[in-house]
Parts: structure tokens; C-alpha cells; sequence
């Protein structure tokens, strides 16, 4: 910290060169710029003011913290000014007589941003704030505020105190200068009772007394620029919990980087509080306990509330619904084997995939059925369109779709870099997958090069780097040389290999006809059912879709079957609960008809709740119906052009009308073999959910 503040970075005299919040953000730049900190004065106050239109930077107690991140800033520096009438900086209790603006480069490293999180945590400590009001010159001001003087602090506070009175020093959020006692215990010491969320009194009882448990909270605290308020609200609502008798652990989600809780902690906690202003990564860890969500400011200002206002949801039941995981969120634990990693990783990548597949296959499916086959070799619409002609629009359609799939592989490979490195394996992983387009390596090419580009990044963080270039490494060190390395292997190395494989496979599938074909419909129909939108049914739909990319007869077919398997199982569990419905639950009758939407749309995790309740008898069911659409479709012929549709997209497929054959075929021997299974139990389902029973069946079941 002694680096980042020095004595010519002080004014304790700040009110006489500025009276608004932007000359005094003007007044203490000014400084940074005369010692070099800061290359350009305008451009830096123009950041400045950018991150100040996001949220205000005053806090309660009197403080101000302007601060941005910024390519005008040469190092990580804090600038401190003290104001004795105030200066406006928007805080709901005044203006602010003490000012930091601090200042971090655009590729500040996570040892400075810590530095820079514990000067956070120390301005909602009463004693430091009370000895920079007291201090007497900027040496002992910079020195406190540097950590370099602690004793001093301590000293100074103690005086601070005495003459609080006078000088009106303000106290931090969430303290009581005229209470000792904690605001809302969860027991009283010595009864081993638990307190009432409102009252905060002990319960009677005439049993011994015994150790309660203490409420427990974990929280996430983060905001937009990741310095300052994400490590204020952590330390406030420490402090509140501290005096409430509540533990509590924090995930600080701020520049620096997060380590997630430990999941024992999370499933302990009694409840959760989010002081956010971006997103929480991983929230559905927390799913299915009490939560309080808020803005990141609320966390600094009034953490005893939100302590409380956790307490009282507990007490009332009150629960998140569960949520689901977000891609990246899936990145893979440190606790997670190999295998799973790696499945997470390539599940990252597909599911960013799969929006532009949606995108672009149905715009060019779009361009084919206006325009016709042809269309492909229409001219650029950007040299020649006509705007009557519908040929030129059914070509509009084609080629935008065209460059949507163009992204297909870099962003399969990109995404799954991002899987296993984070924000820095983006960029090598964008390269390796446009260098796999390049050379024709597909699909399989994307798959390499996004394992390489985050192995390679991986590889990288692990190296000790000198500080003096910690600060280029996210933006320039780790972009450079990942991008090269995986340039060179994808060039040189493993993406010709890859492109042959690629291409003898695209030769396979255009040859397949007879049984070959037929064994392979069956192989995507059991992998598109088995997992009902997991990763097996992911890695069968992302094979058939990186067919598209350079389609052939044979491409097409693939195309074709995995689409319609992957609609049998939803239609066969909506066909099984409206001809048997008394197999199965009121819930599940309620799934079913969402469920012919579903499945006619080829959205497979129409399936999952049934799935959920009897995985034994509706999976099996699943794949058996799933293998006999993928073999008949194959065997028949159909060709699909449009990734996605379902029923919507029946113009565009060849055969059509044995396509729909196929996929009935699939959906009655899916529902013949789930209500056998379900039939061959000795009880059926029973009670209140189940009305449509018949009463003695019902009784029956009791029994």
C-alpha cells in the first residue's frame, strides 16, 4: 500500500480548492498526474464520472470514495482529501469530509486490487476513520492510511473519541456509540435459548439449559467495478452480524477474483443475503434458503435490517425457489473429478453454441424454402438486391444465417476455453476455433482447440510473474502468448490430423445407406433420450449440427434423426397421460399437456419432471421409442436442413410424411413401454394429488 498513497497524494485541506464532487475529483487527480499516476487528466475524469452515473460513491458516515478503472492509469494509486465543511456525494446522510479517489489501471492485478479491497474493509472501522479526521499533517495521514502507522491509528482514535463530540466524527454504519449490547441476539448468554426473530427475548422452557445454535448467514457482496463497495458491504455486514449474534460468511465477487464458499457452509446457513449490483455467479447454490436481495449499498448502509429481515424470512419459512446453473457457473469445482470437469467444460461451450445454431439454421432454412435450393449460389445482397424480388430476400435470409453459423466453432471452442480459464481463455479459444474453420477441421476441430486454448491459459496462471508485470498479464502477456501457442498447434500440430478425421467422417456420412445408417439412428436416438437435454443428448445434437456447417445428403439425414428422436420422449409422455392418466399423478397430468407443446417444438426437457419422479421406467421407455425414430428416420431417408422447429420446420424436411411417421412410430412405442412399466407395479399412485383414481384403486394402494 505504501506504493499507492504518499504524502503529496493528501490534502487535508481539500474544501479550499473544491466544493463540488467534481472538482474535488479534479483537485485529487491532479496530484496523480503531477507524479506521473495518471497520463491524462481529462480522460481519467471522464471514467470517473462514468462509474459516478452508475451509483453514487458517497457512504454513510461521511465518506467518499470516487474511484474507476481506467487505460489513463499507470499503477494502482489512492489519493485521500478531507474536506471540513463536506462535499456532496450523493450519501442519504450528507456530504462526505473524507474523500479517496482511487485509481486502477484497466489491467490492475489481483495483489494490488487486494490492497486496495483492505483499505475497503478499513473505512467501516469507527477508530481509522476518527484518526484521519484527527490527523495533523498528510505524512501521518498517508502513513495511516498505508497501514504503516497502526499503533498511531489506534493513539489517534482513542482521541478521536474524546472529541467526537465537538468535532461531529461521524460513527460507521450498523454501530451505536450509546449501546453495548448486540442488537438482536440469537440467544441470551447463559439461557442456551433460542430469541424470537422479533423480539429477540429468549423462549421459556423448563429443560436444562443447553448451547443453542447460533443463526447462521452466508452472503454475496459485489458491484460494478469490483474495488470498493463489494469489500465495504462485506466488512458492514460482518460488523452487524457480529453484534446481532449471528455468524456469517462472505463471498467477496469483486476484481480480484472470488473463492466460492464452501458448500458445507451454504447448506448449513440458515439463510442468505445478496447485496449485489451484478449478477451473482453461481446463485443457484443458494437456492431453497431464506434470502434477502438487495442493491450493494443497502449491504453498507443498513446491514443490521438485512440481518433481521433474514431472520424474520427464516422464521416464516420463506424460500427461494431453486434455480438453474448458468453455463460458465458449471465450469467444474475443485472438488469434481476429471470426467466431470470435462463434461462441464464441453457443456459450457455447446450451450453458448446453441443460440447462433437456432439463429442462423433457421434463418438459412428460411432462405432455402423462399428462394429454393439455389439460393446458395446467389450474389452478395450487399452488391445486389432487389427490393421487390423475393429471391433477394429469401438470399438476405440465407447469408445472414450463413455468417451466424460462421460463429459456430470459434464460439464452441471459445466458450469452452472460458469453461476452464475464465474471461482470459476467450480470446486463444475464439482463435484456435477460427483456426479450425479455417483448415476445415469442424466440429471436432472446435472441441480441440477450445481444450487446448484453456489447458494452455491454465498453464499460464500457474507461472510466477514478477510484479512489475502483473498488471499487463489479463490484457496483453496471457492474450499473446495462449493465442500463439494455440495458433501453432492448430496450424502445425493437431488440427490437420483433426481436418482428415473430419473429413473422412463427412465422406462416411454421405456414403451411409442401408443398415449402417440404420445403426446409426439408432445410436442418436439412445443419446438424444437418454439424458433428456443433458450432456450425452448435447454432444449427439452438437455432432449433428456441425454436419450443417458443410452439409451433405448424408449430414442432413443425421440432422434429421437427431431432431426427431429428441421430440419422442415430451409427446410420449403427454399420449401416456392422456390415455392412461390414472398411472400417473395430478402434477404430472398438469406436465403433460405443456408437454405436446414441448416435444412438437423438439424441446426434449419436456421430459425431465417425469424423468425426476421415475427415472427407471421413463428413461428406458424414452430410448426405446428414441432408437426406433432414429432408425426409421434414417432408414426412410429424411433430410433436414433447419437445426431446430420441430413440427414448425416439416416444409423444410425431405419426406416429410415419413418423418412424421418416423416420429410417431417413436412416440407409441415410447408410451407402450412406459405405461407397461408403470402398469407392472403393485401400487399405483394415491391420495389427495390423484383424484382422477378411482376410489377402490385408491384404497388398494393404501393398503
Amino acid at each position: 500500500m505504501s506504493e499507492m498513497i504518499t504524502a503529496d497524494l493528501v490534502d487535508l485541506e481539500l474544501d479550499l480548492s473544491a466544493e463540488t464532487k467534481e472538482a474535488a475529483a479534479r483537485s485529487l487527480a491532479a496530484r496523480m498526474v503531477a507524479l506521473g499516476r495518471v497520463t491524462d487528466l481529462e480522460g481519467f475524469l471522464a471514467d470517473v464520472a462514468a462509474r459516478e452515473a452508475q451509483m453514487p460513491t458517497g457512504l454513510d458516515g461521511g465518506i467518499g470514495i470516487p474511484h474507476c478503472r481506467s487505460a489513463h492509469v499507470t499503477e494502482p494509486t489512492l489519493a485521500f482529501g478531507r474536506s471540513a465543511r463536506g462535499i456532496d456525494f450523493g450519501a442519504p446522510d450528507g456530504p462526505a469530509d473524507l474523500i479517496f479517489l482511487i485509481a486502477a489501471p484497466a489491467g490492475a492485478d489481483d495483489a494490488h486490487l487486494t490492497i486496495l479491497s483492505s483499505l475497503a474493509r478499513h473505512l467501516m472501522d469507527a477508530e481509522f476513520t476518527g484518526a484521519l479526521r484527527s490527523a495533523e499533517d498528510a505524512d501521518a495521514a498517508a502513513a495511516l492510511i498505508s497501514g504503516e502507522d497502526r499503533a498511531a491509528s489506534a493513539a489517534s482514535a482513542g482521541q478521536a473519541g474524546e472529541a467526537s463530540g465537538a468535532s461531529g466524527a461521524r460513527e460507521a454504519p450498523g454501530t451505536s456509540a450509546d449501546s453495548e449490547a448486540p442488537a438482536t441476539p440469537s440467544a441470551t448468554p447463559g439461557t442456551g435459548a433460542p430469541a424470537t426473530p422479533e423480539t429477540g427475548t429468549p423462549a421459556t422452557s423448563d429443560a436444562p439449559a443447553t448451547p443453542a445454535e447460533p443463526f447462521r448467514v452466508v452472503a454475496v457482496t459485489s458491484c460494478p467495478t469490483g474495488i470498493a463497495h463489494t469489500y465495504m458491504a462485506a466488512e458492514s455486514l460482518e460488523n452487524a452480524a457480529r453484534e446481532a449474534g449471528v455468524e456469517i460468511t462472505v463471498e467477496t465477487q469483486g476484481s480480484a477474483g472470488f473463492t466460492r464458499l464452501d458448500p458445507a457452509v451454504i447448506a448449513a446457513a440458515d439463510g442468505v443475503v445478496f447485496a449485489h449490483d451484478v449478477p451473482v455467479r453461481d446463485k443457484e447454490r443458494f437456492a431453497g434458503k431464506p434470502t434477502v436481495d438487495v442493491g450493494v449499498k443497502a449491504g453498507i448502509n443498513r446491514p443490521a435490517e438485512l440481518v433481521t429481515e433474514v431472520r424474520e424470512k427464516a422464521a416464516r419459512g420463506e424460500t427461494t425457489a431453486p434455480t438453474g446453473p448458468t453455463p460458465v457457473d458449471n465450469a467444474g469445482d475443485s472438488g469434481d473429478g476429471y470426467g466431470t470437469k470435462l463434461r462441464k467444460w464441453l457443456m459450457s461451450g455447446v450451450s453458448y453454441m446453441v443460440p447462433f445454431v437456432a439463429a442462423g439454421g433457421l434463418l438459412i432454412a428460411l432462405g432455402f424454402a423462399i428462394g429454393g435450393w439455389k439460393i446458395d449460389k446467389a450474389p452478395s445482397v450487399a452488391e445486389h438486391f432487389i427490393w421487390t424480388d423475393h429471391t433477394s430476400w429469401a438470399a438476405l435470409l440465407f447469408q445472414i444465417g450463413g455468417l451466424a453459423f460462421a460463429f459456430l466453432v470459434p464460439v464452441l471452442a471459445g466458450y469452452i476455453a472460458y469453461g476452464m480459464a475464465d474471461r482470459p481463455g476467450l480470446v486463444p479459444g475464439f482463435v484456435g476455433g477460427s483456426v479450425a474453420v479455417t483448415i476445415n477441421a469442424g466440429f471436432l476441430g472446435g472441441l480441440a482447440a477450445g481444450l487446448l486454448a484453456g489447458a494452455v491459459v491454465m498453464g499460464i496462471q500457474r507461472v510466477r510473474i514478477p510484479a512489475v508485470l502483473r498488471g499487463i498479464m489479463p490484457v496483453v502477456v496471457i492474450p499473446l502468448i495462449s493465442s500463439a501457442v494455440v495458433g501453432f498447434l492448430m496450424f502445425l500440430v493437431v488440427g490437420k490430423p483433426i481436418a482428415s478425421l473430419q473429413s473422412a467422417l463427412t465422406d462416411w456420412l454421405e456414403g451411409l445407406s442401408g443398415a449402417n445408417a440404420v445403426i446409426l439412428g439408432i445410436i442418436l436416438g439412445l443419446m438424444m433420450c437418454f439424458d433428456l437435454g443433458g450432456p450425452l443428448n448435447k454432444v449427439a445434437y452438437a455432432f449433428a449440427i456441425g454436419g450443417l456447417t458443410h452439409p451433405t445428403d448424408g449430414s442432413l439425414k443425421v440432422m434429421a434423426a437427431a431432431m426427431a428422436a429428441g421430440m419422442v420422449p415430451p409427446l410420449a409422455m403427454a399420449l401416456a397421460t392422456t390415455v392412461r392418466g390414472r398411472l400417473f399423478t395430478k402434477t404430472e397430468r398438469e406436465n403433460g399437456k405443456a408437454a405436446w407443446f414441448l416435444g412438437a417444438s423438439f424441446i426434449t426437457e419436456g421430459a425431465i419432471p417425469f424423468a425426476a419422479a421415475d427415472p427407471l421406467r421413463v428413461i428406458p421407455a424414452s430410448m426405446a421409442g428414441g432408437a426406433v425414430t432414429g432408425a426409421l428416420s434414417m432408414a426412410f431417408g429424411c433430410t433436414l436442413r433447419a437445426p431446430h422447429g420441430g413440427v414448425f420446420v416439416v416444409p423444410l424436411i425431405g419426406q416429410p410424411l415419413l418423418y412424421l411417421v418416423a416420429i410417431a412410430a417413436g412416440v407409441c412405442v415410447s408410451t407402450a413401454v412406459v405405461v407397461l412399466l408403470k402398469g407392472a407395479r403393485k401400487t399405483t399412485p394415491s391420495g389427495p394429488a390423484d383424484e382422477a383414481a378411482p376410489a377402490e384403486e385408491r384404497v388398494a394402494a393404501a393398503v
